[in-house]
């Protein structure tokens, strides 16, 4: 698994710029990993759009033990019904169709992905039926390693702002603008020491 060059410097940059991420760093140990595998974040990032990371995991072990593998190959083999099992309502299931069917025509070009900038990746991303702007800064923060996403729409995000900042829930545009530009250039590394915080197991997709 491939960790951020960057890591180091970013925890030293937000160090300086915020004392409770300072906390947070000093706290916590490890960095964000990628599996260097397109389809398998990509698909992670479908089965775990709008549930919690608990509730995530246990489809997706599901998953794995149902296809053996998770390879566009094996997945296209698993019926409705066998991938209705897993724990995947019916919206996920089409979603994860269109993808595997994308990436075994490869009709999905990751080398192209990786010449875009974040914002115009997101567009390419959210024209696959099924993706949205969340999970396509999934693939982009966890496949990808860019340095500065934020994602805004994440419930644990919000949340572990609100805690630790003192906000109400969910924080408001001007306030979440005012973190965007605090932790820039590495929104991706305050981001995932916030999610650490509340949540012991690092996220993985």
């Amino acid at each position: 698994m491939a960790k951020p060059l960057y890591w180091k410097k970013a925890k030293t940059h937000l160090s300086k710029k915020d004392k409770i991420l300072r906390k947070l760093i000093v706290k916590y140990k490890g960095s964000l990993v990628s599996r260097d595998d397109a389809y398998y974040s990509l698909l992670k990032s479908i089965v775990g759009q709008q549930i919690s990371v608990a509730a995530a995991n246990s489809v997706w072990k599901k998953l794995e033990k149902k296809a053996n593998k998770i390879k566009p190959l094996k997945i296209s083999k698993l019926s409705k019904r066998q991938l209705s099992s897993c724990g995947l309502s019916r919206q996920k299931i089409e979603y994860i169709k269109i993808i595997t069917k994308k990436f075994i025509d490869k009709s999905i070009s990751v080398r192209k992905l990786k010449q875009l900038s974040d914002e115009d990746a997101i567009k390419y991303l959210t024209t696959i039926k099924g993706v949205g702007k969340w999970t396509a800064e999934m693939f982009l923060f966890f496949n990808q390693l860019r340095p500065n996403i934020f994602p805004v729409q994440d419930i644990g995000l919000l949340r572990a702002i609100s805690i630790h900042y003192k906000t109400k829930y969910p924080p408001n545009s001007s306030q979440l603008n005012y973190f965007r530009n605090k932790w820039s250039p590495y929104c991706t590394v305050a981001t995932w020491y916030l999610w650490r915080s509340i949540d012991p197991v690092p996220v993985k997709y």
